[in-house]
């Protein structure tokens, strides 16, 4: 689909309104250049595109492709193709959206290919058009205009993923276990991130080389490239950041396990020392509790039963107290080595 196409000369937009392709094809003789923007076309559109501009048809492949990484191309014709990728943080989803701009660049003419809905491209065009001196170097002023605005696309989703790290980072920090996943989540989307960025710095270092650019639009490209360092470095810092977090809050999740063992060993310590205690007198009472004629009439007595049913419980529980107290007290065995002095042979004079 075609959003907007414009003939520019001597710093100026010379019509208003649609154009078809054939005359916009047309008017790269006419001196200046024409700018054509298309959103996610059908392979037929850019089919008619390539034949009406001549453009390389590797160059067309390259636009209909989805890449993961920013890249420049120049071909035999002089036509060099600029792939970026655009980015936006989704408020709503807490996840960054990503496009894709394809930008053909000649001398008579300049075709942009956005894939996405991240690649919005109306802000650039109507700041280049606000600047006839911009204009005038020809059609390399809206490769920087694009730079610019995508470069400047970055800096609110850096904003959004610092803040959205820094509540992770305070949630791990605090000694709360944080979600893992969302972590991990972080972490890929800031990697992917990064590599939107940083293949970019190649782009933009070409751009500033001897006879790439106007001279009047060298300063530009160099401010755009500044402000591309500072986004890549906050870029690899989140990352590196978001790999401490993930490991100290392993870290934290082991701590949390270690007293949840410590609480059931405890629970069990405890359960064994009663079932311990309750083992020999279910034995003793369960032993008297038979009805052997012995036991009838030789407990007939209070003393008797003292001696034998009573006492019968405290024995038990006695030897066991004393029992339990020697095994704490006991010290524990040595462990072979670990007091043993080291003993260094002396060494032999050199010489």
């Amino acid at each position: 689909m075609i959003v907007d196409c414009a003939h520019y000369r001597d710093g100026r937009r010379q019509h208003e309104g649609p154009m078809p392709l054939e005359e916009a094809a047309a008017r790269c003789a006419q001196g200046g250049f024409v700018w054509l923007g298309l959103f996610e076309p059908a392979p037929e559109e850019l089919a008619t595109v390539r034949e009406g501009f001549g453009l390389h048809e590797l160059a067309v492949e390259d636009a209909q492709a989805h890449h993961l990484r920013p890249k420049a191309e120049r071909y035999e014709d002089g036509t060099e193709l600029i792939i970026l990728r655009t980015a936006r943080y989704d408020d709503d989803r807490e996840e960054v959206d990503s496009g894709e701009i394809s930008v053909f660049l000649a001398e008579h003419f300049v075709i942009t290919v956005r894939q996405g809905i991240a690649s919005e491209l109306a802000g650039a065009r109507n700041r280049l058009e606000r600047s006839p001196e911009l204009l005038r170097t020809g059609s390399t002023s809206t490769l920087w205009a694009i730079l610019d605005q995508v470069v400047d696309s970055y800096a609110p989703v850096v904003t959004e993923l610092e803040r959205d790290i820094e509540e992770i980072e305070a949630t791990v920090f605090s000694g709360t276990v944080a979600p893992t996943e969302r972590i991990y989540f972080l972490r890929r989307e800031a990697t992917d991130f990064y590599r939107v960025v940083h293949p970019l710095l190649a782009v933009l270092a070409r751009r500033l080389q001897p006879g790439r650019s106007a001279p009047e639009l060298l300063p530009y490209f160099r401010d755009v490239h500044d402000h591309l360092l500072l986004v890549n470095e906050e870029v690899a810092a989140q990352r590196d950041l978001l790999a401490t977090v993930l490991e100290a809050n392993i870290a934290v999740i082991s701590v949390e396990q270690n007293r949840i063992n410590l609480r059931q060993t405890a629970t069990m310590e405890r359960l064994t020392i009663v079932a311990t205690v309750f083992l020999p007198l279910s034995f003793v009472v369960g032993f008297f509790g038979q009805n052997f004629g012995w036991l009838v009439d030789h407990i007939g007595s209070l003393s008797a039963f003292v001696a034998l049913n009573v006492g019968g419980l405290l024995l038990p529980c006695l030897l066991l107290y004393i029992w339990l107290r020697r095994r704490r007290a006991r010290p524990a065995p040595p462990v072979p080595g670990a007091n043993s002095a080291v003993r260094h042979t002396p060494r032999a004079p050199m010489g």
